[in-house]
């Protein structure tokens, strides 16, 4: 059951969404048109939620409708855009998809700890320098080489768009599994309701939120076919993940001792080349 809040970021996404896919779909004979349509849309659909709603339920509702803007766009992109735009539309997808979704998540599985920062679309300066990164990337590629881009590396965009889909379903699997015990933050002090999760996607890997957000950044890079970025999503995601992950597990040594010591042993990580905090006994 949701809290009042996560319905709000529930229903303004769907409604948003909603609205904006029929612009399009109306709209779809008048190419020229769309945009200015989308944007008109987009402005009254803030009005709309400026009027409604105020304070943390406006700062919630702003960015739901944000995401399902983003969302319709990159879907009109996907349909209208031509083969190597069409990528691109993916991502956007895939990326609003993905914010909203942790909030929503969060909001069904550990609502005590719901609040705007469950978008995580302020996650970090580097998270935003590196989204910024792979648009220039594809911005300078489609530029140069447009065809061989996406005519001979169709592939690439298909494997990218299964670690997207992959990731967020081990992800969001993860939080209903984990429930309260799943937080955004690294916990420093155990609350009651914080258990040792050792079942379901647990049962296969010791983090499984952070695999599947792993797959799906790099997934992201595929989907656009950007070579660079791709291996540099792959380096600085491994160097965040294996550091979190140290963090994590000492803290998750101290909650749990000797039950978590022998999860450890059983379990791996499920992220490759990280082995997490080794306790020497």
């Amino acid at each position: 059951m949701l809290p009042y809040h996560g319905k709000i970021g529930l229903y303004v996404f769907l409604l948003s969404v909603l609205g904006a896919t029929t612009i399009i779909s109306t709209q779809v004979t008048e190419a020229g048109n769309v945009w200015l349509w989308l944007i008109a849309y987009y402005v009254f659909v803030n009005i709309i939620v400026f009027a409604v709603f105020s304070d943390y339920a406006y700062q919630i509702a702003v960015r739901a409708a944000f995401l399902a803007w983003a969302f319709a766009v990159g879907l009109y992109i996907v349909g209208a855009g031509g083969r190597s735009w069409a990528v691109f539309g993916l991502y956007v997808c895939f990326m609003a998809f993905f914010h909203w979704s942790e909030f929503v998540t969060i909001a069904a599985t550990n609502p005590k700890t719901l609040s705007v920062d469950s978008f995580i679309l302020n996650h970090s300066a580097a998270y935003g320098i590196a989204a910024v990164a792979s648009w220039l990337e594809f911005a300078a590629e489609w530029y140069f080489f447009p065809t061989v881009k996406y005519d001979y590396f169709l592939p690439v965009t298909v494997v990218g768009t299964v670690l997207c889909v992959g990731g967020e379903l081990l992800r969001k699997t993860a939080m209903f599994t984990a429930r309260t015990s799943f937080t955004h933050v690294v916990q420093s002090v155990r609350e009651d309701d914080h258990r040792l999760v050792t079942t379901g996607v647990y049962a296969l890997c010791r983090h499984p939120s952070y695999v599947g957000w792993f797959y799906w950044s790099l997934g992201t890079q595929l989907v656009l076919v950007n070579p660079v970025c791709t291996v540099g999503y792959l380096v600085a995601s491994w160097r965040f993940f294996d550091e979190r992950v140290l963090v994590e597990e000492a803290t998750l040594l101290t909650f749990f001792g000797e039950d978590y010591y022998d999860y450890q042993q059983k379990v791996p990580t499920g992220l490759p080349g990280i082995h997490g905090y080794k306790l020497s006994k």
